[in-house]
């Protein structure tokens, strides 16, 4: 019997049965943009070859200003349609499904044209909305509608109607966003109006035979948002409209209240969808921060939910599902939360991938194939770098052997790893071991490798990594002194009182992990994460917002972050999450300062000035000062290599010191690997 007997259950819709309970959630990932639909159809054909249950696509627009931005993917002509059709043909050859998502981004849009039930600005966006008139409301309504109906002859399985997450149906549902007193505002029953004409529209447009998915804001994490009555008396008038399946939305964008970030505990919102199961007699899907089967059966056996939706781990894994049903789970990429490649590329204008798998949406630019000419190959550092060569390099049929002066693989990850909200971080390194052992990869751990070892082979990829950098300050070499490494990986005891010099991320993880005491994350407690951010329960509080709002514990120490530059602390972290670290800190009473010069360090503290003039000296009083000042490469035996002629290949953070880039490094090094 199967580890997973309620994942891998087939879900029988009556006109069509799901081969599991895995629904791989929409994400943008720029790829329909592209307009290269091979590239697009390979992208879900390969999940669909992982087995996943069911797939969403990215959302596509209705029309232009619903669209998220210009240029945005639509399928609005003839030729939109013969495109799409490339996918769907793809999906199902594969013995797969997909429904396309259809997104209305309203006051979301990033468009001076975007439309909403009122002219209330989002804080996301630049453009305040224009506010529809009837005849603008049932072009919205037709619009989307005819969408549906060109999805159906596109050859999709469904559509999922995107109602959550703060978009256009979502922002009629809420008074924080409709102010509107004709029969599409004022009362609940006014104000649904518009998602329930969408879903009986849809349904008469594309017959009985067709999946639609709505997605359905569960709780809305923004002020003046859905109560939970209004969530069930939705979710029963949906499904009266024709609605297939009902799938959980966590919160709007504008929330500030992080929702699938890493620091997020895992099923985080799952109470949420479960409150809903026996309201409706669709099935429901529930959502965010499931990236594991155990954690997914889990869900599913306790009765959570129907079904459960993955997005980013089929990023990281698209084999998620088969690589489960064949009793290997521990071979699963694990998706991390980090955002790093997906979430922060959308936002930034890029095509998404994954940190972890970076062939994710480059299947057909970064093809992996067994080689025809098997070499010996060397891979110094068991980093991010030299793990992610180490194993793509195996994979091909390469003979590797990876050397680490440290007693185990995984480099600066076994540092991240003790950040309180990097507990995923324990995974990743878990599945490195987990492969270097199932590719019979040979080890020479606890050893510094020298060029004499390295004679012989083929190949030389060097990957050591980096050096912490010197700051030259003044008293640096006393007792009060020390650097992350001590901090995070020697565990050196350090005082109530602290001066973190360095306000990148280096300094950030560390001010994060000294702010709690003996390693106590509440990313693992579910009710202490709740209380921290203010998260309450929907029944009681409109949106799920806290009236006292968030209440983090007592920091464990009075900590300063200091940096050299006169700008915002952390604006070079995470587009997605950079918010999430200031906003963590500023809650545990972390003292931000910059624009300073480092004067000295002695026994009262550390001493700083600002600006060029050096002007209004003043002493940090701290019992430790942490040096996270930014870090070199490590480069050293890739000198000595180079001095006596021996070729090798230079990648990660001993190619690049910039912070400590795993993303760059684990692309660089699998990159490297499928060339060899």
């Amino acid at each position: 019997m199967t580890a997973y007997r309620h994942m891998l259950a087939p879900l029988d819709l009556g006109f069509t049965t799901l081969k599991n309970r895995v629904l791989m959630g929409s994400m943008h990932t720029g790829l329909e943009e592209t307009k290269d639909w091979n590239r697009v159809a390979e992208f879900y054909a390969e999940r669909a070859r992982g087995d996943v249950g069911l797939m969403v696509t990215g959302g596509i627009g209705p029309n232009m200003e619903g669209a998220v931005a210009p240029g945005a993917a639509m399928l609005a002509t003839d030729e939109d349609i013969k495109n799409h059709s490339v996918v769907t043909d793809r999906v199902h050859e594969a013995g797969g499904k997909i429904a396309m998502q259809i997104l209305h981004a309203g006051r979301y849009a990033f468009s001076p044209h975007c439309v909403a039930p009122s002219p209330v600005k989002s804080p996301i966006s630049p453009f305040a909305p224009n506010e529809l008139d009837e005849d603008g409301i049932e072009k919205q309504i037709s619009d989307i509608v005819a969408t549906a109906a060109r999805a159906r002859e596109a050859g999709y399985d469904g559509v999922e109607i995107m109602g959550s997450e703060g978009y256009f149906l979502n922002q009629f549902l809420v008074t924080h966003t409709n102010k509107r007193t004709d029969r599409w505002g004022g009362s609940y029953e006014n104000r649904m109006r518009l998602p329930i004409d969408v879903v009986r529209r849809t349904r008469a447009a594309v017959g009985d035979d067709f999946i639609i998915i709505y997605r359905l804001s569960m709780i809305d994490l923004v002020p003046d948002g859905s109560t939970f009555d209004e969530v069930v008396q939705l979710a029963k008038e949906i499904e009266k409209a024709g609605a297939t399946i009902i799938n959980t939305g966590i919160g709007w964008h504008e929330a500030r209240i992080p929702t699938i970030a890493t620091s997020v505990p895992r099923a985080a919102f799952a109470w949420v969808t479960k409150k809903l199961m026996g309201q409706v007699n669709i099935p429901i899907i529930t959502s965010n921060r499931i990236n594991t089967p155990d954690v997914a059966e889990e869900l599913l056996s306790t009765g959570c939910a129907d079904m459960v939706s993955m997005a980013r781990p089929m990023l990281a894994d698209p084999h998620f599902v088969s690589k489960a049903a064949a009793g290997k789970a521990a071979q699963i990429a694990p998706c991390i939360a980090c955002n790093q490649a997906c979430l922060d590329h959308t936002f930034g204008g890029k095509i998404s991938t994954c940190l972890v798998n970076p062939q994710a949406c480059y299947e057909t630019e970064l093809p992996i194939e067994p080689t025809d000419s098997p070499k010996s190959i060397a891979v110094v550092g068991a980093g991010p770098a030299g793990l992610s060569t180490a194993i793509t390099a195996a994979q091909r049929g390469h003979t590797v052997t990876l050397f680490d002066k440290a007693d185990e693989v995984g480099g600066q990850l076994n540092m991240a790893k003790q950040i309180p909200g990097k507990e995923e971080f324990h995974g990743l390194v878990d599945w490195y071991r987990t492969m270097v052992d199932t590719l019979g990869i040979a080890t020479q751990l606890g050893t510094t490798a020298t060029p004499e070892m390295l004679k012989g082979y083929d190949e030389v990829i060097i990957a050591t990594g980096v050096l912490p950098r010197d700051p030259e300050i003044q008293g640096q070499d006393g007792p009060n002194v020390m650097d992350y490494i001590d901090v995070l990986r020697h565990k050196k005891p350090v005082g109530k009182s602290v001066a973190v010099i360095g306000a990148g991320g280096i300094g950030f993880d560390v001010s994060e992990f000294l702010s709690e005491e003996d390693g106590h994350s509440t990313t693992e407690h579910l009710p202490e994460w709740m209380r921290e951010w203010g998260v309450a329960d929907p029944a009681e509080y409109r949106g799920g917002i806290d009236p006292q709002g968030p209440q983090p514990g007592h920091p464990a120490r009075a900590i300063t972050l200091l940096q050299r530059k006169a700008e915002k602390h952390g604006k070079r972290l995470g587009k997605t999450t950079g918010w999430i670290h200031r906003a963590a800190l500023k809650m545990k009473d972390v003292t931000f300062v910059g624009g300073v010069n480092y004067e000295r360090i002695d026994h009262d503290g550390l001493h700083i000035s600002f600006g060029e003039a050096r002007e209004n000296p003043q002493t940090v009083a701290a019992e430790t000062i942490v040096l996270c000042a930014g870090q070199i490469p490590d480069r050293s035996l890739a000198d000595a290599l180079d001095q006596q002629g021996t070729k090798c290949h230079v990648i990660g953070g001993a190619d690049v010191a910039a912070e400590l880039d795993a993303k760059r490094a684990i692309n660089q090094g699998t990159r490297l690997a499928a060339t060899l």
